[in-house]
């Protein structure tokens, strides 16, 4: 088959929704020309944010700066950076060293930040506890934090997350099946709080599938971290993955009607299940908390109690 825009005959994908057959510069293009109309549509971007990328050095991540630095090149924007080094042996140290590389290339402010300097532990060491609540659970709750208080320090107006659609539509299956009706209203392709001390999130790949972002960062030979966390395959998230994705087999557009379907009930169910937060802080670390500690510094506490 040739490309469907163009008629090049060296076609490297057809599409999931469209059913187009494209070749490299188109595919990329496209994959550009998506992620633009997301941000565009959702209002994500205002001129003169400062957006803090939380950069992995994944290909998620990696995609989310190199797209984002076009607005920087057309002085929409200012961008920053953040890694956070979880403190897995044999994993995280490559992300970290592409994620040091990228923000040299583009010469953009960047931070790392550990959770042993944070919190004096390690997500290893987490994992060897007798009573721990999986890796995921940890990790969300600290990476969180850390990317948060970063955006604060650097002065960010927004914070960049790489979540792709296969993410969304596994954390909108998750929390349903859960039963997280407070989680679920937390989804979507910008999250605002009424505390200012969080910064507003943003998602821009959240309408492009994880395997096309894959191919893009191979098309456009940027260099990216492709190992998964080795923790992944344990988490009840790779469930859900294997579940849609199998799925997926038969019927190739789910995960977008999937999104799509949420995306009509999302302010339905945020005005169902409204709750009147007042953040108070942390006694320990002075973190916004809707209790005596934040959600990390409980961690930490039931982590020291193991």
């Amino acid at each position: 088959m040739d490309c469907t825009k163009c008629g090049n005959p060296n076609v490297i994908i057809k599409k999931e929704q469209s059913g187009q057959y494209l070749c490299k510069d188109c595919f990329i293009e496209s994959i550009e020309k998506k992620v633009i109309k997301t941000v565009r549509k959702e209002k994500l971007l205002d001129k003169g944010d400062k957006v803090l990328v939380a950069l992995s050095g994944g290909k998620d991540s990696v995609t989310t700066l190199e797209i984002l630095n076009s607005f920087r090149e057309m002085n929409i924007i200012d961008i920053c950076a953040v890694t956070v080094d979880e403190g897995i042996d044999n994993y995280r140290q490559d992300g970290v060293d592409i994620a040091i590389r990228h923000a040299e290339r583009l010469g953009i402010e960047h931070k790392i930040v550990s959770l042993k300097d944070a919190y004096g532990i390690t997500l290893d060491e987490i994992m060897k506890k007798p009573n721990h609540k999986g890796s995921c659970s940890y990790c969300g709750v600290f990476r969180r934090t850390l990317i948060n208080k970063a955006a604060r320090e650097m002065g960010a107006t927004k914070i960049a997350t790489g979540h792709n659609l296969d993410d969304e539509v596994q954390a909108i299956m998750m929390n349903y099946l859960e039963g997280n009706t407070d989680n679920l209203t937390k989804l979507g392709a910008k999250t605002e709080s009424k505390a200012k001390e969080f910064t507003v999130k943003i998602k821009p790949l959240r309408e492009i599938p994880e395997r096309e972002i894959g191919l893009y960062v191979v098309a456009k030979e940027l260099e990216v971290h492709f190992a998964s966390c080795p923790y992944a395959q344990q988490s009840f998230r790779g469930e859900v993955s294997e579940v849609i994705n199998k799925l997926s087999e038969d019927h190739p557009t789910i995960k977008y009607s999937t999104l799509r379907g949420y995306d009509k009930i999302k302010n339905a169910l945020k005005e169902d299940f409204k709750k009147d937060y007042s953040h108070g802080r942390c006694i320990k670390c002075g973190e916004p908390a809707a209790n005596e500690l934040c959600k990390a510094c409980s961690f930490i506490e039931e982590l020291k109690g193991d």
